[in-house]
């Protein structure tokens, strides 16, 4: 068994914060501080730190260092521009290399979206997990690696600007049945139909992040 390092482990942990909104946007993340908190020397935070960057979840701030980069609007809008590119092109390799098994389960479980939702904790880690697997089952279908790397690396910068949205059992409902749709698209073969709904339910979750105020201090919980 291969033995996590200290740096992979701070970069995983700091990652899940700044996603997740524990460490906001313009938090300064001194190595020294950082290392303390988390528990290990300098160099594995130092490591992480980099890998943040390159990530564009951490970037260099003058007068005070490494900070955690803002998420704005029009950031927001430009992201949604390249999702839409890569989720759309992912849809339609979907279906025509699908696991026919694994969508069928998400089939069954986007169509009880409403279960989940009664049964669900308040952030909503039932109807996420579910959400997760779906994106996890595109990315098996897809099968193509280059492709794959992208679109995890854009997840991250995805979930932050979720946060700038108001959440509604409403919209987690519409979301589900816009993934239900994805999902029967593929599992019918037709990629252009796939790609069509995921195009859909991109501009509707970008609707719904527009008709928020991107001011708001507290960042609400996602919308996806």
């Amino acid at each position: 068994m291969a033995v996590e390092r200290a740096s992979d482990r701070a970069y995983a942990t700091l990652k899940a914060e700044i996603v997740g909104w524990d460490l906001t946007p313009g938090t300064v993340l001194g190595e020294v501080e950082q290392a303390a908190r988390l528990g290990v020397s300098r160099t594995p935070v130092r490591e992480a730190l980099a890998r943040l960057t390159a990530d564009g979840l951490v970037a260099q701030q003058a007068g005070r260092g490494l900070v955690v980069t803002q998420v704005s609007l029009d950031d927001v809008v430009l992201l949604y521009e390249l999702r839409t590119a890569l989720e759309t092109h992912a849809a339609r390799l979907a279906a025509a290399r699908r696991d026919e098994q694994t969508f069928r389960e998400l089939e069954t479980e986007f169509s009880r979206v409403t279960d989940v939702l009664a049964s669900d904790d308040a952030d909503r880690h039932g109807y996420y997990d579910l959400v997760e697997r779906f994106d996890d089952a595109i990315d098996t279908a897809v099968g193509n690696p280059y492709l794959v790397t992208d679109l995890q690396g854009l997840r991250s910068h995805v979930a932050r600007a979720r946060r700038l949205s108001r959440r509604s059992d409403e919209r987690l409902t519409q979301a589900a049945s816009e993934h239900l749709a994805i999902v029967r698209a593929i599992l019918d073969g037709n990629g252009e139909l796939a790609a069509h709904a995921t195009h859909v339910h991109l501009s509707n979750a970008l609707r719904n992040i527009r008709a928020t105020d991107p001011e708001a201090d507290t960042p609400p919980a996602r919308v996806s």
